[in-house]
């Protein structure tokens, strides 16, 4: 899926990428030049062809190497998707191939409205009618891939004139736009990761990508979970491809326990793709929601697998560096937006108003 030489690349830079000492403007343009963000899009818009569930393997293959990457290549994408299933046709072909060669860096910063939909947060940013656009204050408090040299980011946003909430792209040239310094994060160091502040951000109808949230965000969410599920993959089949190295025909119950977890997530993984192809997400939320709990807890049952397969070894700096990022990355997959917290809660509300 990924050519050698990006490969080579995501490997050696890795750990920099996790800790923040590789360049955060180098992660979205190798992305970029291996041509990654043009699997699932169409060659008419100017990608490879593909489906979605091509891009969720893509970005799986980016997680069995950099989780930090694969966030960023996340955002990216998933901000692609809007653009495709928008229908402001204008907006799509004046960013598209920006957003394809990675000279433009799109956010998704739709977390906040994904968690609007389920009724667990309101929405963080409000839009006052203003001439021909609207003035946009609030904020966002952890938004990815926020280049610092331009980016676009999408957001749901309150309609104070009592219309349904708005989703806009909104360019980081906008005056009243502040970017914060990156957070301070145990990992994902050069993933671009900071909040937006909006003061009276002037923005005209050009940059609408839905006139209706609620209508635009069932249709995009099984990209953006899918996409998301990619994470959690990658992590867990580079996991269990490190079981099977420190083995080496050896300890028979944990190569059972491989064997049988890596059914397990090769099932679910097939499950998401049909899910993907067959449009069912949509109407099925819940179905979406239940694999990318199971993906989650999949990515931590191997990542102990690890452990246990490779004994001490892990715990000594000299080898266990890998081990000790992908530790850390399997600890943020239950906590990126929706949590599993707020999946299960969601879940459960759904069953008992069933």
């Amino acid at each position: 899926m990924l050519d050698s030489a990006f490969a080579h690349w995501l490997e050696t830079n890795a750990e920099g990428i996790d800790q923040g000492q590789s360049d955060p403007q180098q992660v979205l343009a190798q992305i970029a030049q291996a041509q990654v963000l043009r699997i699932g899009v169409s060659q008419a818009a100017g990608g490879l062809g593909g489906q979605v569930s091509d891009a969720v393997e893509a970005i799986a293959a980016i997680a069995s190497h950099s989780l930090a990457a694969a966030f960023v290549c996340w955002g990216q994408r998933a901000f692609i998707e809007y653009l495709l299933q928008s229908p402001n046709q204008a907006l799509r072909e004046r960013l598209l191939a920006q957003l394809l060669s990675g000279e433009l860096a799109g956010a998704t910063g739709l977390s906040n409205a994904m968690k609007y939909l389920s009724g667990i947060e309101a929405l963080q940013v409000r839009a006052q009618p203003e001439g021909e656009g609207w003035a946009l204050n609030g904020r966002l408090h952890w938004v990815t891939n926020l280049r610092k040299s331009g980016f676009v980011v999408a957001a749901a946003i309150e309609d104070d004139a009592g219309g349904p909430p708005l989703v806009l792209a909104i360019p980081s040239s906008q005056a009243g736009l502040e970017r914060s310094d990156d957070l301070q994060l145990m990992g994902l160091q050069s993933s671009n990761t900071a909040a937006l502040t909006f003061r009276q951000v002037q923005l005209s109808r050009d940059w609408l990508l839905h006139d209706n949230a609620c209508e635009f965000l069932p249709k995009v969410r099984p990209a953006f979970l899918a996409l998301q599920c990619g994470m959690s993959i990658g992590l867990a089949r580079r996991a269990l491809d490190e079981v099977a190295t420190h083995l080496q025909g050896r300890g028979a119950f944990l190569e059972e326990a491989r064997l049988v977890l890596k059914q397990r997530l090769e099932n679910t993984v097939g499950q998401l793709q049909q899910g993907l192809l067959d449009g069912r997400f949509v109407s099925q939320p819940a179905a979406l929601f239940k694999l990318r709990i199971i993906l989650a807890e999949s990515a931590a049952d191997a990542l102990q697998l690890e452990l246990q397969a490779s004994g001490g070894k892990a715990y000594l700096t000299a080898y266990g560096q890998g081990f000790a990022r992908r530790w850390r990355e399997s600890a943020f997959v239950p906590i990126v937006t929706p949590s599993l917290v707020q999946l299960r809660a969601e879940l459960q509300r759904q069953a008992a108003a069933a």
